[in-house]
């Protein structure tokens, strides 16, 4: 009984060490890893954003290091598209996938890239709560069953952030026949969601 208890504890150690190094929190999570998590843990809006598109998340760099890629993380974006996707991540983020264009009726998702809305920035505000998310973005996977409309337009800005984790371009095959991520930058943490009003013709806050 006690050696089961002491493997027990030794599992639930390492359990525990895996995960913060994961999160950027743990002792062996290193420069790249506490340098993400103090991107992710980001607060405040960028006072600027500029248009991104698939295209621009594609022509970022990939696998340099920190002081070559954190020179973009103090840019602020804007990509307008539509949410295909939406779920919880395992340290309660809301991780987004945005496509360009909607999926079309019993067609197959696409390509995306990722926005994560995390409890820093989003707290206690009702509108970003996770069920009022999926009834304002209406993704093609996050809720019950599938909206009659589709995914609505939607505008989501924030920080870039590259995580390096996640980074694996897709190949050419997978671009055409899968739904990959485009890479590992991402618009994280989110700041502002705006939705489409067909009625008044531009975008509306979607306000935390």
């Amino acid at each position: 009984m006690r050696f089961a208890a002491a493997l027990t504890l030794l599992f639930g150690a390492l359990g525990l060490a895996v995960y913060l190094d994961v999160m950027g929190h743990g002792p062996l999570a290193g420069a790249a890893g506490n340098h993400l998590r103090a991107m992710k843990d980001r607060r405040t809006a960028p006072a600027t954003v500029e248009p991104f598109t698939l295209a621009d998340f594609d022509r970022l760099p990939h696998r340099v290091a920190v002081a070559d890629y954190s020179l973009h993380e103090g840019r602020g974006v804007a990509m307008e598209g539509y949410v295909q996707r939406i779920l919880r991540a395992i340290d309660d983020d809301y991780h987004l996938e945005i496509t360009p264009t909607p999926r079309r009726a019993g067609g197959p998702d696409t390509l995306y890239a990722t926005a994560e809305i995390t409890p820093g920035v989003r707290g206690e505000a009702p509108r970003w709560r996770y069920e009022r998310l999926i009834e304002a973005l209406r993704p093609n996977h996050g809720g019950a069953t599938e909206w009659d409309g589709g995914p609505r337009r939607v505008r989501v800005s924030g920080w870039l952030c590259y995580d390096y984790q996640y980074d694996a371009p897709p190949s050419a095959w997978a671009r055409r026949l899968e739904a990959p991520r485009v890479s590992g930058w991402e618009i994280h943490p989110v700041t502002r969601i705006e939705l489409w009003d067909e009625a008044l013709g531009r975008y509306v806050d979607c306000a935390p």
